[in-house]
């Protein structure tokens, strides 16, 4: 009977926790128009990096430097008005200790004095509003990183009524992954690593990501947010997990699968779930003897991880299981076993992923 096989070998089998995410930046800044003004000039690429404090957008600064001319000028007026105010103080400050002028002519100058200081004051914290206001038209990049699309095109009208929109920057190394864990995988997580709390685990780099065309991160990476509560609604835990992302090849948006070993089984041999016969309860496998012949096995499983079955006992290393043609396999019936060299893969591959 012609029959296809497997030779079997012990190693130690990670079982993985897998969960579904979505990339985002470590820091994501959304960039606002802060005053009303039309839009002069863009001044930077698109898509491309850009370093904090570049020059991202100007906008039409002529309203707001008049408004500073007429700030200044007031302030010129209240402070010529204070130091007259002073010179008259000054002036009667010794007429009253002479008694030629009553208190409270005295006393009416020192409170215009202190009226006009006041005034002054407040003109002068109107030429630094007016300064606030007209650096307000040169928009910086508040963070390091990549820049998205612009959402506004110069000669367009911005921050008119509210705060418009100009553009995103994003920090993308290291890149963060947002996702979420069933209450019971999260209160397994804390039983076996009870003195790990969420966010407290930054050098262990424990988890791993599958990015979407199936390609192993090269990175490890940790939990760097645990949310304060369990979401009622659907029963899962909120966290995030930060990956260095040299090159910027992952981007924000992009879904992706977070996982981390449960468990490892140590010394385990596993072998395919085809290759597996199931009747009331009992696990059996054929393998082939010295003499080519087919041989019935009970085994004793473990978990499945993917499309094996990990074997507890039944089974020794080196032994040669049928994975094909079990169908029609009988105890002692003689085979001609043709050897696969099928492996379990409990990783893709890790080759890096291309941008």
């Amino acid at each position: 009977m012609p029959v296809i096989a497997l030779v079997v070998q012990a190693r130690d089998i990670p079982s993985y926790v897998q969960n579904i995410g979505e990339t985002r930046g470590s820091q994501d800044v959304e960039i606002r128009a802060r005053v009303a003004g039309f839009l002069h000039s863009i001044h930077f690429q698109e898509g491309r990096p850009v370093r904090e404090g570049d020059l991202l957008y100007t906008i039409d600064d002529q309203p707001f430097r008049a408004n500073l001319q007429q700030a200044e000028a007031l302030l010129a007026q209240a402070t010529a008005a204070w130091q007259k105010a002073q010179r008259d103080t000054n002036r009667l400050g010794p007429l009253k200790e002479r008694r030629a002028i009553s208190g409270q002519q005295f006393d009416d100058a020192l409170a215009a004095e202190r009226s006009a200081a006041a005034s002054a004051q407040a003109a002068g914290a109107g030429v630094s509003n007016a300064l606030i206001q007209l650096g307000y038209t040169r928009i910086l990049a508040p963070i390091s990183g990549v820049a998205g699309k612009t959402e506004v095109k110069p000669g367009n009208l911005v921050g008119q009524g509210q705060n418009t929109l100009l553009t995103t920057v994003s920090t993308l190394d290291p890149v963060h992954v947002r996702f979420s864990v069933s209450e019971q995988e999260y209160l397994g997580w804390r039983r076996r690593h009870p003195q790990d709390a969420p966010g407290q685990d930054r050098e262990r780099d424990t988890f791993e990501l599958v990015l979407a065309d199936g390609v192993l991160h090269p990175h490890r990476g940790s939990i760097v947010f645990g949310d304060r509560e369990v979401d009622a609604a659907t029963g899962t835990f909120l966290l995030e997990a930060s990956f260095p992302n040299p090159g910027n090849v992952i981007r924000p948006g992009q879904f992706a699968r977070v996982r981390y070993a449960r468990e490892v089984f140590t010394n385990s041999i596993p072998v395919p779930q085809r290759a597996v016969q199931e009747l009331q309860a009992t696990y059996a496998v054929y393998t082939v003897t010295p003499e080519s012949k087919a041989e019935f096995r009970k085994v004793t499983l473990g978990p499945r991880v993917g499309d094996w079955y990990v074997v507890t006992s039944g089974l020794r290393p080196g032994e040669t299981v049928v994975v094909d043609g079990i169908q029609k396999l009988q105890n002692g019936v003689p085979v001609s076993a043709l050897v696969t060299n099928l492996v379990l893969e409990t990783a893709p591959a890790s080759r890096p992923a291309q941008p």
